[in-house]
């Protein structure tokens, strides 16, 4: 089930202009470009600012989400018309043969249980062509990321077109081993409505992600840094084999 972040209709329709930067998204796209990728599934879409920028470009895209809000907000993108949208968890995936899998931003990180992480790997592998790359972010849990995930550090205040002021800020509520919980508060201030977003993610590290690429039958070419976030965030460039892995 998709954080309320994501499928509230009220959140979902400011999620954009409160996190307005997406710079993280241009090596997700020259990484495509230089693939020569024609054909792409985005895992995780949200409200579609990759996979319009995909299609934008020529890319045969399918962006699949279990928020219907967020797709609800993808749908009225430029190029949204190009985009195949599927509102849906992986398993609502048809048959497909592609050249590119991603999950940008947090997306790796939302899948937090024991058999979550291998399935999304598995229905990225049954996606791909022979050859094709998986692209996904992951933050590096020695860094501590979650330490600024406070009130005083996150706090914003955005005037955004056709809605007023709007305040947002995150604060921890809890670590686990790998599994850290925030929740995410929203305050309109046109009319006073605060919503609250309770979200959780697993913090892996590297070794736990090579060993779960290599079973899944990718092989990992590159680990970059997220331009967004220098020396916070890994970005994993894995292949799948030529074979596909049984």
């Amino acid at each position: 089930m998709a954080d309320a972040a994501f499928s509230h209709p009220r959140l979902a329709g400011v999620y954009d202009p409160l996190d307005p930067d997406r710079s993280d998204l241009g090596l997700y796209l020259g990484l495509a470009v230089g693939f020569g990728v024609r054909s792409a599934l985005d895992i995780g879409c949200g409200t579609g600012t990759f996979a319009c920028m995909l299609a934008g470009h020529g890319i045969d895209v399918t962006g699949l989400d279990p928020a219907l809000a967020s797709l609800d907000v993808a749908r009225g993108k430029p190029s949204a018309d190009l985009v195949r949208w599927i509102h849906g968890d992986v398993s609502a995936l048809p048959p497909l043969a592609v050249d590119l899998a991603t999950m940008t931003a947090n997306v790796a990180q939302v899948f937090i249980t024991g058999s979550s992480w291998p399935d999304v790997l598995r229905a990225a592998r049954s996606a791909l062509r022979p050859g094709g790359h998986l692209v996904f972010e992951t933050r590096d849990p020695a860094r501590q990321a979650w330490l600024r995930w406070t009130r005083e550090h996150s706090h914003q205040r955005v005037d955004i077109a056709g809605i007023g002021f709007v305040q947002s800020w995150h604060e921890l509520l809890d670590v686990s081993g790998s599994l850290v919980t925030f929740q995410s508060t929203t305050l309109f201030e046109s009319d006073g409505e605060e919503l609250v977003s309770r979200s959780t993610l697993r913090f892996r590290g590297r070794d736990e992600i090579d060993a779960s690429l290599s079973a899944a039958g990718f092989t990992v070419g590159d680990v970059l840094d997220a331009p967004d976030r220098p020396g916070l965030e890994w970005v994993f460039v894995a292949r799948l084999s030529d074979r596909r892995a049984g």
